[in-house]
């Protein structure tokens, strides 16, 4: 066992030993990135140095580093994918990487990961990609501290800023994404972590989930992005500690969650969004210690949704707090604080002594007649939600808190 151990150990100082740093710049050793991994060999660092480096689509092919000493410049010039990696343990850092082709059969990007384990991607710019970075059947990969920036106007002339495919055990942090046709975009991607990113201004969704399960989106802030967030045909996932903000337009959200189940939703922030949350076909969700505020529709649940918890949490100057399509309902509203409640509290334990029908009539005719809208605010509205709430007859009974909370959480 002694023997082996020493003879791991020499080996281990062998490729330390030969492991070199080769220097890339107009009066360096090498003049071109190609020429420097061309003589590169695994474990090897390459330093860039200042300039602008127009060398078509550089492939990596070996376990190398690439770090950009005072922001390097490599640009696509419109007309190449510009970084492709293809091997196991490669570092990219300090670069600006710039202008890729715009392919929509191809889809080229600024750095594409293909069938590699441990790529770490941290502290670079990419400006005016057709993709940002883009990782497909690849595993273990790190990408942090980017800022990613496109300048589309239409869906069709841009792709996604992080986007990754069948993809497994990712960590996505840190990022800055704007101006992209989805900020993150993830498909069949699992065992993954995003965490602390910053998406705004995208043309569609500032983060976008397809068929990915057992992932975690944590402390993100998504704003002003054309329709949301949308998590769609997934399941086993945690939404904890994000903000949606200020998505506005006629199908727009916060969160969209379309057949999605055994889900948790827990301290998140929605606050002026068309509808915080759009739910169809959801299943065993819950949703806990959210603020929902300034909403037009704090949460809209449609009919198919079942089993789902809506305990704890704030709903706070929403036009309606709650929608919903249908007259069955199968989900649990039981623990909120509602600020339209006028019940009263005798016993002084914080909660109401009578419960609050969260469903007014006004939103149930508004759901199904959507110019209803125009009459908001007028007096026989008023009267017809006051009657509703004397003697329910329209919405449905058992669209009920039991347990209204009398002042809000702190959440």
């Amino acid at each position: 066992m002694k023997e082996a151990f020493l003879v791991l150990l020499l080996l281990c100082n062998f490729f330390e030993s030969s492991a070199r740093s080769l220097h890339v710049g107009e009066t360096k050793p090498f003049p071109t990135i190609k020429s420097a991994l061309l003589s590169a060999q695994n474990g090897d660092t390459l330093f860039i140095h200042p300039g602008l480096y127009k060398e078509g689509n550089i492939v990596i092919n070996k376990s190398v580093s690439l770090i950009g000493i005072d922001l390097p410049v490599i640009d696509g010039d419109h007309k190449s994918e510009v970084l492709t990696i293809k091997a196991d343990y490669v570092s990219v850092s300090g670069l600006k990487i710039q202008h890729s082709s715009y392919a929509t059969l191809e889809d080229p990007g600024g750095i594409k990961i293909r069938e590699c384990k441990h790529v770490t991607i941290i502290n670079n710019q990419l400006l005016d990609n057709f993709f940002g970075i883009y990782v497909e059947f690849s595993r273990n990969c790190f990408i942090k501290n980017n800022t990613i920036i496109a300048h589309s106007t239409a869906e069709q002339e841009i792709g996604n800023g992080i986007h990754a495919w069948k993809s497994d055990s990712l960590l996505i942090i840190g990022n800055k994404v704007r101006g992209n046709r989805d900020g993150i975009y993830l498909e069949f991607v699992t065992n993954s972590v995003i965490w602390r990113n910053i998406s705004t201004n995208n043309l569609r969704y500032g983060l976008h989930f397809m068929f990915s399960h057992n992932d975690s989106y944590i402390s993100n802030y998504f704003r002003n992005n054309g329709a949301g967030v949308a998590v769609m045909f997934t399941h086993d996932l945690v939404m904890m500690n994000n903000t949606f903000e200020d998505n506005w337009g006629d199908a727009a959200y916060g969160l969209l969650l379309k057949e999605i189940s055994d889900c948790t939703l827990v301290g998140n922030r929605f606050v002026k969004n068309t509808s915080a949350i759009f739910m169809d076909g959801t299943n065993r969700i819950t949703v806990e210690k959210n603020l929902f505020q300034a909403n037009g529709w704090g949460m809209k649940i449609q009919a198919n949704c079942m089993d789902n918890s809506i305990n704890q949490n704030n709903f706070m100057a929403n036009t309606f707090d709650i929608s919903t399509n249908g007259t069955l309902t199968l989900n649990n509203f039981d623990g909120n604080y509602w600020d339209k409640y006028e019940g009263y509290d005798l016993d002084r334990n914080g909660i109401g002594d009578v419960p609050f029908h969260p469903l007014s009539l006004y939103s149930v005719i508004v759901e199904g007649n959507p110019p209803a809208m125009l009459l908001f605010r007028s007096f026989m509205v008023t009267l017809l939600d006051r009657s509703e709430k004397m003697l329910p007859s329209l919405t449905p009974e058992n669209f009920v808190d039991n347990k209204p909370r009398m002042r809000p959480f702190a959440l």
